[in-house]
């Protein structure tokens, strides 16, 4: 259950990020084709995450599972996107910046 609610808080997370992209940036009212496929493309590697509920955010996270053009698409969006979250989804923003905060934290206690 937990490794579940982690994953869909991904999906809604990529998902916001994508659509704000989309809408704001390339300036469509529907989410183009090449949004789409990178929607779904998000989706299925959250939905086969070898990390499950202690999934790292994506800027932490050891394993590449993107292909590397997709890989490229989604470093765009997020770059884009991140910064403009705070004031389009300030929830998903400040969770997803505690969540980096302390992977960051963790991972430097265990070097002490």
């Amino acid at each position: 259950m937990k490794k579940n609610r982690r994953i869909q808080e991904e999906k809604a997370v990529v998902e916001q990020m994508i659509r704000l992209y989309c809408r704001r940036k390339e300036g469509n009212a529907r989410l183009c084709p090449q949004c789409e496929e990178l929607l779904l493309y998000a989706h299925s590697r959250l939905e086969h995450c070898r990390f499950g509920a202690d999934k790292p955010t994506c800027q932490q996270c050891p394993v590449h599972c993107y292909r590397p053009q997709m890989r490229e698409r989604v470093r765009t969006v997020m770059r884009w996107a991140g910064p403009r979250m705070i004031l389009y989804h300030p929830i998903a923003a400040i969770r997803h910046l505690i969540r980096e905060l302390l992977h960051k934290f963790s991972n430097s206690s265990h070097s002490l």
